[in-house]
């Protein structure tokens, strides 16, 4: 039994003073009063405030390898699409044991900004020319072990990606990606879930209507784990779905049958007319990537998905994992777009946080219940020992002032990996991803 007392606790009903948390078997048992007689050691947590654990519910680790790499383009690369090319050329270059090694550091650097779960959006599947490995699922079982190897619990999505756009086949470089058929994708998630091991569990990804056909989508609505896919992202996307099929994209999934509250749409940056209806009927979520969409140019979430659908966050390309500063972001791109305070905060920072936690938890099949008896022990301490805390709210304060730097310990299903901001494999980790990454630029 692990017995924590930290200062401050965000639990379902509220911020509390220095109660006592017990875990047993991945699970919390008991959030106790402070005044209940235990048997036993209990770990103080003087200054800090436990919370449930970040949710990253967006995430392309591979990427982490382009980080600073793409900030410089040659004219009429400076988009959205001059930045896929940068990033074709990494994910055609990167060998098997390099990819390992560099989601293991982007996975590390989650942990070290408080994320216990990870949705990694997995859209590496064969060798560069496009032939499959001899386990077809290699590449996937390379990201899974990078992540378990670091302690993160994962959501592997298995993306399907089968065409390069309305009408066209994939290009060349796009080979990697290759999925040939909807029973091809269900055979791979089946065989990935046969072989799921503690604190993994496997999810379906229609890449986006520009990459996958539109006849394949409804072969997914009998899929019974959750859904994301990437959903209005640029307006060129747009164009081509209506092209093709007279709808928008949203329309698309909700006549194939995908529209449902396993259905997570990533970005939603240029949504039509009638989408956020669409989706809030569904009781479907949006996954927003603030700083992402902010380094690519994407666009924002406007106000009234922000208000009306369920949130969560995601880092996605990585140009940085600061899952705070996601959060935050979100709740400020609001207020400038709409010229007024506390657009998702309603005058509490419980809102902001919860697209953190709780609305990851959600978009990922998870079960967001908090730092409550009966949830998972997938926990984060945050240290307000820090001069930026004093005299500011326990929950504001973290909302709005926090940092990486303020994360001190994290828990995964009950399993401590990260102890004063430090992982144990921490230098081992970094070393071997020093070396693949000049390995791939060389």
């Amino acid at each position: 039994m692990l017995r924590l007392q930290p200062s401050w606790a965000w639990t379902p009903k509220g911020v509390v003073r220095d109660p006592i948390v017990e875990i047993n078997d991945g699970t919390i048992v008991g959030c106790l009063d402070p005044s209940c007689q235990v048997e036993g050691p209990i770990e103080r947590l003087e200054g800090r405030l436990l919370m449930p654990g970040f949710v990253n519910a967006h995430s392309h680790a591979f990427q982490r390898a382009i980080r600073g790499r793409v900030e410089i383009s040659q004219p009429g690369e400076g988009d959205f699409w001059g930045w896929r090319e940068a990033m074709y050329k990494a994910a055609n270059a990167v060998n098997p044991d390099q990819l390992e090694h560099i989601c293991q550091l982007a996975f590390l650097e989650m942990v070290q900004a408080g994320v216990t779960h990870v949705g990694e959006f997995h859209y590496l599947h064969r060798a560069s020319g496009g032939q499959a490995y001899a386990e077809p699922n290699e590449l996937a079982h390379r990201v899974i072990r990078a992540a378990r190897q670091v302690g993160l619990r994962i959501s592997l999505l298995r993306v399907v990606y089968g065409r390069s756009d309305a009408q066209t086949a994939l290009r060349p470089e796009q080979q990697r990606f290759k999925t040939d058929s909807p029973d091809e994708a269900l055979r791979a998630i089946e065989a990935l879930r046969t072989q799921a091991g503690p604190c993994v569990s496997v999810g379906l990804a229609p890449h986006s209507v520009r990459a996958v056909p539109p006849e394949w989508l409804p072969e997914f609505a009998c899929f019974d784990g959750v859904i994301h896919a990437h959903v209005s992202e640029q307006p060129a996307e747009n164009a081509s779905c209506r092209a093709e099929t007279g709808r928008s994209p949203t329309h698309v999934f909700a006549d194939a049958g995908l529209l449902t509250h396993q259905f997570s749409a990533v970005h939603l940056t240029h949504p039509e007319a009638g989408d956020v209806d669409r989706l809030a009927a569904a009781g479907a979520s949006v996954v927003v990537c603030p700083t992402t969409e902010m380094a690519l140019g994407d666009g924002f979430l406007p106000e009234d998905a922000r208000v009306r659908l369920p949130l969560a966050v995601g880092s996605d390309s990585h140009a940085t994992i600061d899952l705070l500063a996601e959060t935050r972001t979100l709740e400020w791109h609001g207020r400038a777009q709409s010229g007024r305070r506390h657009v998702l905060a309603n005058r509490s920072a419980e809102a902001v946080l919860k697209a953190l936690t709780a609305g990851g938890s959600r978009s990922l099949g998870g079960a967001p219940k908090g730092v409550t008896a009966g949830a998972p022990a997938d926990l984060v301490a945050l240290d307000l020992r820090k001069p930026a805390a004093v005299g500011v709210p326990e929950l504001e304060v973290i909302a709005y002032n926090a940092d990486n730097s303020w994360v001190d310990s994290v828990w995964v299903n009950g399993d401590r990996v990260l102890t004063g901001g430090r992982h144990p494999r921490e230098e081992a980790i970094v070393q071997a991803a020093r070396g693949a990454l000049a390995d791939l630029w060389a």
